[in-house]
């Protein structure tokens, strides 16, 4: 029989037959297949593309409300908040921390959550939106909270100026309203001193920003934060750098617009302090209690002259602690000092009297001294442990161009001896008003050290301030944070005497600053500005910074007005003087009680009666009082007219000068005023 024939498996291709083909394959046919798998390849990338610019939105909301909503735009790897329905983008975070390229949705951890939207940037950081309850009907708030997932992460969140003004946040040496023209690197967000830090942040600030288009910021109180601020373009939330896992967070709530947004960020006051005016600060000899007393009353006898003879007459710390020395003296030898004549408040009747104090003093002063002998520096003064524990040492500052110790607010043994001893030098001087400056400041940031967790941030001035409020309303503190709600007068920084925003400029910029944040019961800059310029006695200067303390809650001297100028301007200084008496306090008082009730500041800016109007969101020269006086001085040297814009359409606006009437939403364009007038207007 034959050989058997070859079986074949079925379902496989012999190895040699496929290779045999494949080498037997013209070089025609390979060209063909190889053309084949290119355009397969093109097909599938011109898909992937497609897909990506069909199916994928440059926006993509994260989180949505009823009233609006949050969107990643991938573009910028930013957030959008937008307001429903109009579909307004009312503020726009670019994110700094993590990959801009890595597009956060659809991934979301919270997808059991309608209300919460979650997503982790591997190894970089955590973002958690939520929607929170609102402060009022028609306004909707979201939580943004970041958490990093390494040390070495630096969370930064920046907020754009464009097409948007901000306000709020932070004092600064040449004060801007809107915030958007001011210019700030990186820094702690923390109250500071500007005669220190002139490029720093001053006295009073609050975590609060508030956007033109309805949208406010409100950082939480206990997360360390630093703040920079880019002329025009940004301003940036963020976490220091070095320190392990520190989170960023903070609330967005959006209103209507700019007006309504504020009213719902109600702090009530516990009370409105009273104060007499106008404050007549000593500059006269302090080289012993004897030529203080002197120059005191000749001051008072050159006030009386001058038929100015109303106000306070207010010492500063120096002349304080000259007057007072005895006070601080051991038992023993105050006794032996008490011969030596008291003094006497009824010598500058009917003026009355302000002392000045500071939560600081010498190493070298006898307090101190004391303090080292009695073995209670610690509990007394702000103090450092070392390294190894056990042992502390006094955590020393500059005030004044001296080395001194800090007041420890958070000792209650050290603050009732503090407010104990204000009150002894309060009553031997027979002063009415005590004023407590060099408040601003962390006294461990400035040493680059780490502050204890009750010190941390602001933690100094809020302590400081609530302790003062035992001294009464008549007290006066030279910074604030988170202290709005207390029955204190703040002092407004040092001004220089020019033009400039750091100089007259900066004057309303300030007001409707401290104003927005609830420090409605401010001292301004006294009359001319108390800082050095190239121009000291400018008439014109002095003339325009008077007529706008006029309206102010309290009217402040440096400089008297017979030392600075001329007979005309001391008559129209005693003028302004019984202006701000008569027409200005009782409107103080009116609009306090709207304060005390509905939270409303009583300096306001043109926006609050023009919210939607873009025009007002800029105006940093005008201010006004309640609803119904629009004050709008000159503040450009050698200028006897301006352009004015009267708020509010529909309102009809008085000239207190002339009698003229105008409609409101209007410009008046190079309108005239003196160097005897201040354009004013009644609604």
């Amino acid at each position: 029989p034959g050989p058997m024939p070859l079986t074949r498996r079925t379902g496989q291709i012999p190895e040699a037959n496929w290779t045999l083909g494949l080498r037997e394959m013209t070089e025609p046919w390979k060209g063909a297949v190889g053309c084949f798998g290119v355009a397969v390849f093109f097909a599938m990338t011109i898909g992937i593309i497609s897909w990506q610019a069909v199916e994928q939105s440059p926006e993509e909301w994260v989180l949505r409300g009823r009233a609006g909503g949050v969107l990643w735009e991938r573009r910028r790897g930013a957030l959008l908040l937008r307001a429903l329905p109009e579909g307004r983008t009312v503020a726009v975070i670019a994110v700094g921390g993590v990959p801009a390229a890595e597009p956060p949705p659809p991934r979301d951890h919270c997808w059991h959550d309608g209300g919460t939207f979650c997503y982790a940037w591997e190894e970089d950081a955590e973002l958690r939106l939520s929607l929170e309850p609102p402060p009022a009907p028609g306004t909707e708030c979201y939580g943004v909270h970041w958490t990093p997932l390494r040390p070495d992460v630096v969370l930064k969140d920046c907020f754009s100026m464009a097409n948007i003004s901000w306000y709020g946040g932070a004092s600064i040496r040449a004060q801007r309203w809107p915030l958007n023209g001011a210019e700030s690197l990186a820094q702690p967000f923390v109250s500071g001193d500007l005669s220190k830090n002139p490029t720093g942040y001053g006295p009073v600030l609050e975590r609060y920003f508030l956007g033109s288009t309805g949208v406010t910021v409100t950082v939480a109180p206990d997360v360390p934060l630093f703040l920079s601020m880019e002329s025009d373009r940004h301003f940036c939330l963020e976490t220091p750098a070095g320190r392990a896992s520190v989170p960023l967070q903070y609330h967005l709530c959006v209103s209507p617009d700019v007006a309504t947004a504020q009213r719902h960020e109600v702090h009530l006051p516990q009370l409105s302090p009273p104060r007499r005016s106008p404050i007549w600060r000593y500059h006269g000899p302090t080289s012993s209690a004897a030529r203080v007393k002197r120059g005191l009353r000749s001051l008072a006898r050159r006030l009386k002259r001058h038929r100015l003879q109303e106000g306070v007459l207010a010492l500063g710390e120096h002349c304080t602690a000259v007057l007072t020395a005895v006070e601080d003296l051991p038992s023993d030898q105050r006794k032996r000092q008490e011969s030596a004549p008291a003094w006497d408040p009824a010598l500058v009747e009917p003026l009355q009297v302000s002392i000045t104090l500071s939560p600081y003093t010498s190493i070298a002063s006898p307090l101190f001294l004391r303090s080292l002998r009695d073995g209670t520096v610690e509990s007394s003064w702000l103090s450092l442990q070392l390294r190894g524990g056990g042992c502390s040492v006094p955590l020393l500052t500059t005030w004044k161009g001296q080395l001194c110790a800090s007041l420890n607010v958070t000792s209650e043994a050290a603050l009732s001896w503090y407010l104990a001893r204000a009150r002894r030098l309060r009553q031997a001087l027979g002063a009415t008003y005590v004023a407590v400056e060099g408040a601003e400041g962390n006294a461990f940031l400035e040493q680059d050290v780490s502050p204890p967790a009750e010190l941390a941030g602001d933690r100094y001035v809020t302590a400081l301030a609530a302790a003062l409020v035992m001294l009464g309303n008549a007290t006066v503190i030279s910074a604030g944070a988170r202290s709005s709600h207390l029955p204190l007068f703040v002092q407004m920084s040092p001004l220089h005497s020019d033009w400039s925003h750091a100089g007259l400029k900066g004057v309303i910029p300030s007001v409707l600053h401290y104003s927005l944040l609830g420090y409605n019961f401010f001292i301004p800059e006294a009359v001319g500005g108390s800082l050095a310029s190239e121009t000291p006695g400018d008439r014109e200067l002095y003339v325009r910074w008077l007529q706008i303390v006029t309206f102010l809650p309290v009217m402040a001297f440096s400089t008297p007005p017979w030392l600075c100028c001329d007979t005309w301007v001391v008559n129209l200084t005693r003028q302004c003087i019984q202006r701000h008496r008569d027409f200005v306090v009782p409107l103080l008082l009116k609009y306090s009680q709207e304060w005390l009730r509905l939270g409303h500041p009583i300096f306001r800016p043109a926006w609050w009666l023009s919210p939607t109007d873009p025009t007002a969101f800029t105006i940093e020269d005008e201010f006004l009082i309640g609803d119904e006086v629009l004050v709008a001085p000159i503040t450009e040297k050698g200028q006897t007219w301006r352009d004015i814009y009267l708020p509010g359409e529909g309102h009809l606006w008085m000239d207190t000068n002339s009698a003229r009437v105008f409609d409101g939403g209007t410009i008046l364009r190079n309108y005239s005023a003196s160097l005897a007038e201040v354009p004013v207007f009644v609604k």
